[in-house]
């Protein structure tokens, strides 16, 4: 399955969330499907199986955390057999160079590849793991985590576009902007910058965290 060119949205709520759950998510992913997105992008089989009445691409994560490891999306092969098997074409996962309690990104990307059918969307946040994770048959690279590993730390306020252009004037695979684009013009920015595509999630999904920076940046103290 090829992704189209366009806006992928994220359809995530943690727990605490007061939206969490599968009947919401599946709303937000009908929502996200009219306002002309191109994929989803959904944690964990049940969010996964009731987003896919969408009739959209599913990216799919699943994520498992640990008090010892930092990697926490879709850590093993465990973890995506049970987002495939929950309907997602696409598998997305932590492909940095932090230790996991797991297999390898080049060991998990063959299995997912040949075992599973599916595509694999690497989440890195260098270009050097971007090189790598092409270099071991991932279907598109996106700059997820730049801004979220110690090697990339501290976050910065705006997105990787530098990283982003780096990695599509090196890769012959489509190349994904995701993390901090929070306005349509940071988007328009990434595909001038040779995104295929542009991940957006907080600023369309999250309303407590768009009602916070309202009442943080507009409301007088």
């Amino acid at each position: 399955m090829k992704l189209e060119k366009g806006l992928i949205v994220s359809c995530q709520a943690r727990a605490d969330n007061p939206l969490h759950g599968p009947n919401f998510m599946g709303a937000m992913a009908l929502a996200a499907r009219d306002g002309g997105a191109v994929a989803i992008r959904a944690n964990g089989p049940d969010d996964i199986r009731a987003v896919k009445a969408a009739g959209l691409p599913v990216i799919g994560i699943h994520k498992v955390f640990s008090d010892q490891y930092p990697v926490y999306i879709t850590p093993d092969f465990a973890a995506a057999e049970a987002i495939v098997a929950a309907g997602a074409e696409i598998v997305g996962l932590d492909c940095t160079e932090r230790p996991r309690d797991g297999e390898a990104p080049q060991m998990l990307i063959r299995r997912i590849r040949e075992e599973l059918g599916a595509e694999v969307f690497a989440d890195v946040s260098t270009l050097a793991e971007g090189l790598a994770t092409a270099d071991w048959g991932a279907t598109y690279v996106a700059t997820t985590l730049s801004g979220y590993t110690e090697a990339t730390e501290p976050k910065p306020e705006l997105p990787d576009l530098a990283l982003l252009e780096a990695l599509a004037a090196r890769l012959d695979v489509p190349v994904v902007a995701e993390g901090r684009y929070n306005t349509p013009q940071l988007v328009r920015q990434a595909f001038g910058a040779g995104a295929h595509a542009v991940v957006v999630g907080t600023m369309i999904t999250n309303p407590r965290e768009i009602t916070r920076m309202f009442v943080r940046d507009g409301v007088p103290s």
